[in-house]
């Protein structure tokens, strides 16, 4: 039995957000303030994350999407603007394609639609995330710092990213749920089936993304018709810590969203 605990604050337009890897819906502390003063943002663990359970400890992101829709069915609404950052966006996708009716408007956040097309980060990137699953919290949250941020704010706000850890640590996710999400988005591929999302579409993605290279969010942007790409200039892969402005941006996306 999968039981997954959501959140809802502000009033508004409902956007469901849905996290990275082996992320809670906590996760979003910078992004839901911003959104919340004039929409109403929903959050939620994902199965086996945080305070949500699973039986079974084996993912897919079709799966994870239906668990979204759940998650809207929980909540009242039956059709949402949705933002899905890295994982979450392939989530989103999958969300938009099996549960069209349910999407009025799409934000993916450093992401990439799957299948032999995706561009691959380096070698030292999948090593890095290999090994990541039997670390420490701790050591994998100091160790994750260069793959993670961009040049500038590794150099300039050290602060940002000590926040981020901080929070992070007090939301440790278990090791079986992080290995099966990485499964998840192994075998995710959507690659195909992108010309078949209709609703509003809006790319975001940090220029200096070593997780997921920024070739990524090119190919999503054409592939999805009508689809805006917004490439942040100095950013890494977690752009809402390096460039918090984007948040207002991606806020008037929804509201101007038709």
């Amino acid at each position: 039995m999968t039981s997954l605990h959501w959140e809802s604050t502000g009033t508004g337009e409902p956007v469901l957000m849905i996290t990275g890897l082996g992320l809670s819906g906590g996760a979003w502390w910078r992004t839901v303030p911003v959104l919340s003063r004039s929409l109403r943002v929903i959050t939620f663990d994902s199965r086996g994350v945080g305070r949500s359970r699973a039986r079974l400890h084996s993912y897919t992101t079709e799966a994870m999407a239906d668990d979204a829709a759940t998650v809207l069915d929980a909540a009242g609404v039956e059709r949402a603007h949705v933002y899905g950052f890295s994982l979450g966006g392939m989530v989103a996708q999958q969300l938009a394609l099996r549960h069209a009716e349910r999407v009025h408007s799409v934000v993916l956040g450093a992401t990439h639609a799957g299948g032999p097309r995706a561009v691959p980060p380096s070698d030292e990137v999948i090593a890095f995330f290999r090994r990541r699953a039997s670390m420490s919290a701790k050591d994998a949250a100091q160790a994750s710092v260069p793959f993670n941020y961009g040049p500038r704010c590794l150099r300039d706000h050290r602060d940002r990213i000590a926040e981020d850890i901080r929070r992070r640590l007090a939301h440790p996710f278990p090791e079986q749920a992080y290995r099966a999400q990485m499964v998840a988005a192994a075998l995710h591929n959507c690659h195909r089936r992108l010309k078949r999302i209709e609703a509003p579409t809006l790319v975001v993605h940090g220029c200096e993304d070593r997780v997921v290279p920024v070739a990524n969010a090119e190919m999503l942007a054409e592939g999805i018709p009508g689809a805006t790409l917004r490439v942040l200039e100095a950013a890494g892969h977690l752009y809402p810590t390096e460039q918090p402005d984007i948040d207002e941006e991606i806020a008037r996306f929804f509201l101007e969203a038709r």
